[in-house]
């Protein structure tokens, strides 16, 4: 890594319409470094990146690539200058496969007409060579996020790009995906690459990057090296005050059970069996985890709990009644709430407002609409309380879902079904995407909930998390539970055993 600068960023200012984005950041981006942007969400970062790969034009501000000022109109001259952006959420056609999807724009043509062969074997090249495994040939619509991220990618090298801008790369990744994906990173540095990295992540910080830029509320506070920085002072930096990484709780008190679900058997979209004869219990005012490697039936479960998948066989009773073959509106005005894995397909509808998302579950009652009528200030009123109280950042509760940040969209969700008062709370990846005092404060209101005596039952890929919630720990592995554990008395490593399918001498069992 040298101290050469290739890109930048001097007094940048982006307002949409009295909404100040970013106020006057200062960014300097070395050739060959892994350069981390970090901030909470909606400090202004994404906007930020947003400029620079040509998206978005700043209010005020320059620009410098390799030293030379740069107006950056659109992505295509962004592209010519060799910056690129992996987005968050990925910029792919399902119908179209992946070598499609990656010349989009820069087709190859053979006397006028399409030439995917020679297109095909310029990406399998390109792949090998960074080590970015991906069939050419495969539809988008039939690849795992983990390979449609990795298309992403080489989309911006096929296009030349020296400069890649990765925004929260490793929100949708499991574990090991996120390992691939920063030895990936190492490797393009190799090559003479530098990457701007946009994340919430202190541990993937500290993992690949060299420097870091903080951002908070839309203003530079300082750029410092990784190394010599505590994950501690990064957090403060980021927040403007001290982070607690372990939530305190007093012991749980479990009552009554609110879920029992008996020989559970859960179809996945191809009909194979993905719940295979699952029996668990969750009772009120307390928290039961569910462990494992995507894949192993979380989501089935999670659907069948909610009446989004049809049970094939056994049977899910809430609060004594038996759910199996409700359907979803009928289970959530039972005092179910759900917080679903994927807030785009299933959380929000971006395209509404987000007064309109928060009260996606509750606009056909009082004091929201009556004899059928919306009382949109009612609405908004209510949206405005509830930003405040969750901190949900954005312009105001009009503008749409889609223009929050990843992370404040996510918020929206969790506070919108926390506030429904359920005695149910039924959540996938609670923190997926969250800054570190967000998270703080999520996992502070789950525990909040469970001592009001609620029921939650929680499923993330994040073990510490897992380890730091949960009163009791459920471990799936191929559609069953494979052991039940106290957190105080087990650690990753044996849970991991678990999730790999094998066993322990001190195992509860499957309760």
């Amino acid at each position: 890594m040298t101290t050469e600068n290739v890109i930048k960023m001097q007094n940048i200012t982006k307002k949409f319409g009295d909404f100040v984005a970013n106020d006057h950041i200062n960014l300097e981006v070395r050739r060959g470094e892994i350069h981390a942007l970090l901030g909470e969400n909606g400090a202004g970062k994404s906007t930020l990146m947003n400029m620079l790969s040509g998206l978005l034009q700043p209010t005020e501000g320059e620009i410098f690539v390799n030293g030379k000022p740069v107006h950056l109109d659109s992505p295509s001259k962004a592209n010519k200058l060799g910056i690129g952006m992996v987005h968050q959420h990925f910029m792919l056609v399902d119908a179209f496969t992946v070598t499609e999807n990656i010349i989009l724009g820069n087709e190859i043509t053979k006397g006028g007409v399409l030439d995917l062969k020679k297109a095909s074997e310029e990406i399998k090249v390109l792949s090998e060579r960074y080590g970015l495994a991906v069939d050419p040939d495969a539809k988008v619509a039939d690849i795992t996020v983990g390979a449609q991220q990795r298309v992403e990618i080489l989309k911006t090298l096929y296009r030349g790009a020296d400069i890649i801008i990765f925004d929260e790369p490793t929100a949708v990744l499991t574990p090991s995906e996120i390992s691939e994906l920063l030895e990936i990173m190492r490797n393009l540095i190799k090559e003479g690459k530098s990457i701007i990295l946009i994340t919430h992540k202190l541990d993937e910080i500290r993992a690949v990057a060299d420097r870091v830029t903080v951002i908070r509320r839309g203003q530079s506070i300082d750029t410092v090296s990784i190394e010599g920085t505590s994950s501690k002072e990064l957090a403060e930096m980021m927040v403007g005050r001290s982070v607690s990484f372990q939530t305190e709780k007093v012991a749980a008190n479990p009552k009554e059970v609110v879920l029992d679900i008996q020989d559970l058997v859960v179809h996945e979209n191809r009909g194979v069996p993905a719940v295979k004869g699952l029996n668990l219990q969750v009772r009120a005012g307390e928290i039961v985890g569910i462990a494992g490697i995507d894949g192993n039936g979380q989501s089935e479960l999670i659907q069948a709990i909610t009446g989004l998948r049809k049970a094939k066989s056994g049977s899910i009773t809430i609060k004594g009644t038996d759910v199996t073959h409700f359907k979803p509106r009928k289970i959530t005005e039972l005092g179910v709430s759900h917080v679903p894995e994927d807030r785009h397909r299933d959380g929000m509808v971006l395209e509404m407002t987000v007064a309109e998302n928060l009260v996606l579950q509750t606009y056909y009652k009082e004091p929201f609409s009556k004899n059928g009528i919306l009382n949109y200030g009612k609405i908004n009123e209510y949206s405005r309380n509830i930003m405040q109280e969750f901190d949900v950042r954005g312009a105001s509760e009009v503008v749409s879902g889609g223009s929050l940040s990843g992370g404040n969209q996510q918020k929206a969700v969790i506070a919108r079904e926390i506030d429904r008062n359920p005695d149910l709370l039924v959540i996938s990846q609670p923190t997926r995407g969250l800054d570190v005092g967000a998270i703080e404060y999520i996992r502070k209101r789950l525990i909040a909930e469970r001592d009001k005596g609620k029921a939650l039952i929680v499923v993330s890929f994040e073990l510490d998390e897992i380890l730091d919630i949960s009163d009791r720990i459920a471990v799936m592995h191929d559609g069953k539970i494979q052991g039940i554990l106290n957190p105080e008395d087990t650690n990753k490593h044996e849970l991991g055993i678990l999730m790999a399918g094998g066993q322990l001498e001190k195992e509860e069992g499957n309760v």
